[in-house]
């Protein structure tokens, strides 16, 4: 069954020119944070995401899954949904009812924080793979490889013994192979398909010039910005002729609030040397087509536009002092 999902998601998210939605793997995770105060306050945050994209949240109080999109129940029916919010429930509440009754064994101590990301990710639309790794107060603690419990490399003999306990449970180790291998793919392959239209769309890139803080006397600080665009991946360069500029310097890609994305790409020349740079922008979404925008048309049109306003902010207090002395002029009258 599974093999066959995966053949309609190549179907679904066919390759091409464009960037191919297997290129590289995508995967699915659900992260978790449990404080655990003393021994009778804790208190847990789930989210679920595929790749950067939060799909799932927790409402811990009911113990129910929120879904953030229309398309975030993926093929699952009810019953397997309820089945496994109430899987989660068991689990939330034995993790902290364990690590209370071993604590004091095992020294950990209050407050304490044990981060969780399990998960599993598709690669090349062909195969799936599963991964959960905790840790413990901001460290790698352990992981679940092979159907087994490791502890990480630093870890130190504390994860070597709780792993030790934990593999002596057979049928939370099969559990825990099941979720990873099995009921993860098929949700992950579940929400892809529920959200092809989603997840497929192609949103052009919005871009324009400015001038950042000057790096240094005589230089200028070229900024390329571009926004709105969709999927994620976008090649962005400063450019002279057909030469790329190797000082191009790239931030992050950032999000925006409508799920679209924000990146910033910049440029230190110095101030005799930018005429004949440009900014080239490519994307899936532009057929092929690169915006450039041309620094000398955004020099021009910033003159432009200072010979336009610059008159009429002179102007605007002009008539404003004049004003301002009429009605001075008029009192001092009246007052005499």
């Amino acid at each position: 069954m599974l093999f066959l999902q995966l053949s309609l998601l190549l179907l679904l998210f066919p390759g091409g020119d464009n960037e191919d939605a297997f290129q590289k793997p995508i995967t699915f995770h659900i992260n978790q944070i449990t404080y655990i105060y003393n021994h009778t306050c804790a208190g847990t945050l789930i989210s679920g995401w595929l790749d950067e994209l939060q799909t799932h949240g927790w409402e811990s109080d009911s113990g129910t899954t929120i879904f953030l999109w229309p398309w975030s129940r993926g093929n699952f029916s009810n019953k397997e949904l309820r089945d496994t919010e109430q899987l989660f429930c068991m689990y939330f509440i034995g993790l902290v009812r364990e690590f209370r009754n071993y604590a004091s064994q095992f020294q950990f101590k209050y407050p304490s924080e044990i981060l969780m990301m399990g998960g599993c990710e598709l690669h090349s639309g062909e195969t799936t793979t599963g991964f959960l790794r905790a840790a413990y107060q901001g460290s790698d603690f352990l992981s679940f490889q092979n159907n087994s419990w490791v502890p990480s490399p630093a870890s130190g003999i504390r994860a070597q013994s709780v792993c030790s306990l934990l593999n002596q449970y057979q049928g939370i180790k099969e559990i825990v192979h099941g979720l990873l291998s099995d009921i993860c793919p098929r949700f992950m392959l579940g929400i892809l398909d529920a959200g092809k239209a989603y997840l497929q769309r192609q949103v052009r890139p919005q871009a324009w010039l400015s001038r950042g803080r000057p790096p240094g006397p005589g230089r200028l600080l070229l900024v390329c910005h571009v926004s709105g665009f969709y999927p994620k991946p976008v090649w962005v360069m400063w450019m002279r002729g057909e030469q790329e500029q190797p000082s191009t310097r790239q931030g992050d890609v950032l999000p925006n609030a409508d799920g679209t994305w924000y990146l910033r790409v910049s440029l230190d020349v110095a101030a005799g040397e930018a005429a004949g740079l440009s900014c080239r922008v490519r994307h899936s979404s532009l057929d092929g087509q690169d915006i450039i925008l041309y620094w000398e048309h955004h020099s021009s049109k910033s003159w432009i536009f200072l010979a336009v306003i610059l008159p009429l902010v002179l102007l605007t207090g002009l008539v404003f002092w004049l004003r301002k002395r009429w009605s001075y002029q008029k009192t001092q009258r009246a007052s005499s």
